[in-house]
């Protein structure tokens, strides 16, 4: 056993609370039960044959590197999309990413330098946490709440938390893992105090094309801040892509694009079999958003209308995305995470959800909340939110 220590910054790196209890449900699963798995964004909706035909119909005899910003045609299908959904985005305003996750460790690691400041919304995806610590950047929360919705407190409490080390906020707009539908009111009161305080603006929008209620406000859309823009994008939840890794970053500022490219060409390239295939989906008609997205709809009105029967459930409809973070009449959402997968099941079914904590950086916040995944057909749902109801039934006569 060497005596060498782990970095500081490798010890840091915290377990997905979406993944951790994983050796949990493989258990569950060799006992011969099922698990219906609500803690994670895997759609169940198929991957658009156009994806596969492309990848099928490549030719060439050598899987080459491509372009560091990525392959030509592939840039020039995200930019027809952008400007088809009404943002002005140009072939070079984009870096192709692996997935979207590269893009939020590019745009946070070009933005600041080791111990300066990001202020996030939270709860947040968890995975920002370690992002940013690969980044080396300090996140700062900002806490938001259930009864409000989660939406953007006042301008006050944003300001509040502004330091000298402070270089930008960043927020998912549709939220994960809220599903809050940010407004444009919204937007603009942190684009105000971005240009106030000389701040950069990160946006992740991966979600756009599921809104069920009101509209998606690009951050792109507002031209007065190009200069300090960033928006995160990814072909994942937007055409069930998930294990492609295919994502790409977008600003018009050509410093932190020189940046976001050399880093590009340290890694050398994004996917290219993945790219070919993603350029194909870009060509999808209309009809398939709208179809894509009312399926969306009507899942989330299977499990909020599932949750609105559960006494003591606060939450508050989700607008877009899909999930829901909801508190639950519980006292520890980690052991009732853990108790689902080891100690109940009803017929030989249970249900996997993700605890709250993990999606916080604030300590001790998020004790008695869920994130809930809509993620399963309708007849799945149905049953998984049965059998949840169930659960916590269970889990409070212990």
């Amino acid at each position: 056993m060497s005596t060498i220590a782990v970095s500081r910054r490798g010890q840091a790196m915290p377990p997905s609370p979406i993944r951790k209890l994983i050796p949990y449900a493989d258990e569950a699963k060799r006992k011969g039960i099922k698990v219906y798995h609500l803690n994670i964004g895997q759609p169940d909706i198929e991957t658009p044959p156009q994806f596969w035909q492309a990848v099928k119909d490549y030719s060439n005899k050598v899987l080459a590197y491509g372009n560091s910003q990525g392959m030509a045609d592939y840039l020039a299908r995200l930019s027809r999309y952008y400007k088809r959904i009404g943002l002005d985005i140009n072939q070079d305003d984009i870096i192709v990413t692996t997935g979207g996750s590269e893009a939020i460790i590019f745009a946070m690691t070009i933005i600041s330098d080791p111990g300066d400041e990001i202020i996030i919304f939270e709860p947040f995806y968890t995975n920002y946490n370690g992002f940013a610590i690969q980044a080396g950047v300090n996140l700062v929360p900002i806490t938001t709440t259930a009864e409000t919705g989660f939406h953007i407190p006042d301008d006050s409490e944003i300001e509040k938390a502004i330091t000298p080390k402070t270089r930008g906020i960043m927020y998912c707009n549709p939220n994960n893992p809220t599903g809050t539908v940010f407004t444009e009111s919204e937007i603009a009161r942190l684009k105000n105090i971005c240009l106030k305080h000389d701040l950069y603006l990160l946006a992740d929008e991966v979600y756009r094309e599921y809104i069920y209620e009101g509209k998606h406000i690009s951050l792109m859309s507002f031209t007065d801040i190009a200069d300090r823009a960033i928006m995160l994008d990814s072909i994942s939840k937007r055409f069930s892509a998930c294990g492609a890794r295919i994502g790409n970053l977008v600003t018009k500022n050509k410093d932190l694009y020189k940046a976001a490219l050399h880093m590009g060409q340290a890694r050398l390239c994004a996917p290219t079999l993945e790219q070919i295939g993603a350029s194909a989906l870009y060509e999808l008609t209309d009809e398939y958003y709208k179809t894509t997205m009312h399926e969306y709809q009507r899942r989330r009105d299977v499990v909020y209308d599932a949750l609105q029967k559960i006494k003591g459930v606060v939450c508050l409809k989700p607008n877009g995305a899909f999930y829901v973070m909801a508190k639950l009449p519980i006292d520890d959402a980690e052991k009732f995470a853990k108790f689902m997968l080891t100690d109940f099941n009803y017929q030989g079914k249970t249900v996997m959800v993700a605890p709250g904590p993990g999606f916080y950086a604030s300590p001790g916040l998020g004790a008695d909340e869920c994130r809930i995944a809509y993620v399963l057909k309708i007849d799945d749902l149905k049953e998984a939110m049965a059998i949840l109801k169930m659960g916590i039934d269970a889990y409070n006569s212990r």
